[in-house]
């Protein structure tokens, strides 16, 4: 097993910082990059083509959460699923026969596009980190880590998160939404570089270094290291990358302006903050419609006409199952 070598060292953290990292330069030539692009077009249109029949339903509010844990494997089965089926999609001149789009556990990359039978064993053509976000959670964002180091990503690696939530909100299908498709290799670059460059720390003398592997290299084996880690890390925030300014911001946001049943993703979330298994219910009922008047003056009345029977039932509903 190979061993880890700082990449950094802490003497050099109040250096200028280097230029920030920029996507890989792909050879237009190439198939992969070609696959790739039409890969990306297949991914944002994922919405469409994604398929769960599954009903959930019994599910109380305050329990929601718990969905990203259950569900979360489900989810990234079924994109691996409407990847396959898509194949016209992202092969349309047959180049790729034989290629089919596998998950692999416990290894990075979470799914290959791999064609097996070859003399020296699978041959892949790239891989994708494929990471589920239930729009309802706790946090109101992604809270996967992401940290694979850079040397491990080949140039067309792509890193994937898709979105869910249950069409009725508290019951019902799951559906997705568009899903942030990056290159995995800038992610991680950039990671390390918001690590070790431009994030805000209290203290001056706080380590910023990141130690990558070494033998690090696309489509290890098992025995290979391929994290990252952190000199210091006291917050345990290495690899949330939903939390790195410039990394994914403006795609959480526009998923939690997501409308579901006219709602935005937001709105539900901030409802669902509000009531916990302690809650007084006269004190949510009150907050809650407080918050409804507050932000009157920036909807219709029609909208205030819809919220407000919904808002009512929901805090009839849970008073009713604490009772």
């Amino acid at each position: 097993m190979t061993q880890e070598t700082p990449a950094a060292d802490a003497a050099h953290q109040h250096q200028i910082a280097p230029s920030e990292p920029q996507p890989p330069d792909l050879d237009a030539e190439d198939p992969r990059t070609q696959l790739q692009a039409r890969l990306r077009t297949v991914l944002v249109g994922l919405p469409a083509f994604f398929e769960f029949n599954n009903d959930i339903s019994g599910v109380e509010a305050t329990d929601l959460h718990a969905l990203n844990t259950l569900l979360g494997a489900s989810i990234e089965g079924q994109v691996v699923k409407a990847l396959n089926q898509q194949r016209g999609l992202w092969d349309p001149y047959d180049e790729w026969l034989g290629f089919t789009f596998e998950r692999q556990s416990q290894r990075f990359p979470d799914v290959l596009l791999t064609r097996k039978g070859g003399d020296d064993g699978p041959t892949i053509a790239l891989g994708i980190e494929l990471k589920g976000w239930f729009l309802l959670a706790k946090e109101g964002e992604p809270s996967f880590r992401f940290g694979t180091t850079p040397a491990a990503c080949a140039e067309h690696d792509l890193l994937v998160v898709v979105p869910w939530y249950l069409d009725n909100v508290l019951s019902g299908n799951p559906a997705a939404a568009e899903p942030f498709v990056v290159s995995a290799r800038w992610a991680a670059e950039y990671r390390n570089f918001y690590w070790e460059h431009t994030r805000k720390v209290r203290g001056e003398n706080v380590d910023r270094s990141v130690r990558r592997p070494t033998g690090a290299r696309p489509y290890p084996t098992k025995d290979v290291l391929t994290l990252d880690v952190p000199g210091h890390d006291g917050g345990g925030n290495f690899g949330r990358v939903a939390r790195i300014s410039g990394l994914m911001d403006e795609f959480v946001q526009q998923a939690n302006s997501l409308q579901v049943l006219g709602i935005p993703v937001r709105d539900w979330n901030s409802f669902l903050r509000i009531h916990s298994d302690q809650a007084d219910p006269v004190e949510v009922r009150r907050r809650l419609l407080q918050q409804l008047d507050q932000r009157g003056s920036l909807l219709t009345t029609r909208k205030v006409e819809r919220l407000r029977p919904l808002l009512q039932a929901f805090i009839d509903a849970w008073e009713e199952e604490d009772v």
